[in-house]
């Protein structure tokens, strides 16, 4: 038995437990509420923001960290009630790689706290790719 048929167990375990390690490190994120808009992406929109509005202190956010389906943050404000709302560039959402034309999407909000604590939001939206007609 040479020393790798031997360590394959080991190997493994340790694969394993790295893998563990991350899978605990994401599922300990703080889980926030957003709301994406609009609810319904249209490919054929004129449209250039998508908005995430969030159940985030705006103060507990550090807005540099923040991507929607890896999708950096374009800019960023408080709501009336002091939450974050981040802005997203409509035409790089569009873009992204696997969107599902007709059926509903997870757009997935990930970012930091100020402390440091990762935090995740998701919401589906429907995507669809309507041209619109003129009379």
């Amino acid at each position: 038995m040479n020393w790798s048929s031997r360590n394959l167990p080991l190997a493994c375990f340790c694969l394993l437990a790295v893998a563990l390690c991350f899978a605990a490190e994401e599922a300990s994120a703080l889980e926030i509420a957003i709301d994406v808009s609009p609810h319904v992406l249209n490919i054929q929109s004129n449209g250039t923001v998508v908005t995430v509005h969030t159940d985030i202190s705006y103060s507990l956010v550090n807005a540099y960290t923040v991507y929607l389906n890896g999708v950096p943050i374009q800019s960023w404000k408080a709501d009336d009630r002091g939450n974050f709302v981040a802005k997203f560039s409509m035409d790089e959402v569009k873009q992204l790689e696997g969107l599902a034309i007709g059926d509903y999407n997870t757009m997935q909000l990930v970012g930091v706290t100020t402390e440091g604590e990762p935090f995740v939001g998701e919401e589906d939206i429907l995507v669809i790719d309507v041209l619109s007609r003129t009379r």
